[in-house]
């Protein structure tokens, strides 16, 4: 029966190993480069010389996605002065979306800058999710199923952007907490996301994202010296659903302006394919060495009962 048993193991940790590969194997055929994200997919172009920083956009997505109340009101604007970490405000379990203060010496006003989710046209967070629990969606949402993640947390590592936030508050539903461009209430019906609704300045303008772009570049066109020439989100990391214009340098606003072009599926095309090859190893050894150290304690246990039953016998 034991050894009915260990080989229930062992056949149950080759499926487990297959399962795994043949997960990794998809990931693997989806890694090469062609998917440039839906075509009719929308986005959202924020104009950041328009932002007030009134806040109207957490308050709308605060309400329409069921969020907790802040620590401080909406109207409360003394969140601008907050560090956390050293750091300005990042989307979290209580906000999808937050907008933060940038004081530049050249500018003789303060700037603001919402953040949120940029909704990858190749989402990072996608590539790295082993289980799958993130969906590219024709819309141009990037979503996330909670109920298939296991919490391991490599989407926040992989996300070039730092936007997935954890949801430590409670221990027995851990669970992923970001923007999904109110996918469900609001996107899949053609209606725009709450926050871009909310806007009282017109900072934020949905479109198919192919429109969004040919608007900013008409904007540059038409207001020279009044915006960078570039459309950030555009090609950044494969493009994303959520493009920025602003009026100073994208570093001074906070953006990494150091990322590349290509989607960071094109950086671990390689590794993918070593991936399905360790899970398939890995689980075989484990496996055996367990046989050998349950063997080892049977051999061992069977000694000893014959040692004893020696005895038995001389006396």
């Amino acid at each position: 029966m034991k050894n009915l048993f260990s080989r229930r193991n062992f056949l149950k940790g080759g499926l487990a190993s297959t399962a795994a590969v043949a997960v990794l194997k998809n990931k693997e055929s989806d890694a090469s480069g062609d998917f440039t994200g839906y075509p009719d997919g929308m986005g959202v172009l924020v104009d950041l010389t328009r932002c007030v920083g009134c806040r109207s956009c957490e308050a709308a997505c605060n309400k329409e996605q069921s969020l907790p109340e802040p620590d401080k009101p909406f109207n409360d604007f003394s969140v601008f002065d907050e560090l956390h970490h050293g750091q300005k405000r990042r989307p979290d379990e209580k906000s999808y979306t937050v907008v933060n203060r940038y004081d530049v010496p050249e500018i003789d006003h303060p700037l603001f800058r919402k953040i949120q989710c940029n909704h990858c046209q190749e989402p990072a967070c996608l590539t790295s999710c082993f289980v799958n629990a993130y969906t590219k969606t024709p819309e141009g949402a990037v979503i996330y199923n909670v109920d298939v993640c296991v919490g391991c947390r490599t989407c926040m590592i992989a996300c070039p952007f730092y936007i997935p936030a954890f949801k430590y508050s409670s221990a027995f539903d851990p669970s992923i907490m970001k923007c999904i461009f109110c996918y469900d209430t609001r996107l899949k019906e053609g209606k725009p996301p709450a926050c871009v609704e909310a806007c009282p300045q017109e900072a934020l303008s949905f479109a198919k994202r192919t429109d969004c772009i040919e608007v900013g570049r008409q904007r540059i066109r038409q207001n020279p010296g009044k915006y960078v020439d570039h459309i950030y989100g555009e090609h950044e990391v494969g493009g994303t659903a959520w493009m920025y214009l602003s009026g100073v340098s994208f570093d001074k606003m906070g953006f990494d302006i150091h990322l590349p072009k290509e989607p960071i599926l094109n950086f671990v095309k390689d590794f993918l394919a070593i991936v399905p090859m360790v899970l398939t190893i890995w689980p075989g050894l484990f496996v055996g060495f367990h046989l050998l150290a349950t063997r080892k304690e049977e051999n061992k246990k069977h000694t000893i009962e014959q040692n004893t039953d020696e005895k038995e016998e001389q006396v």
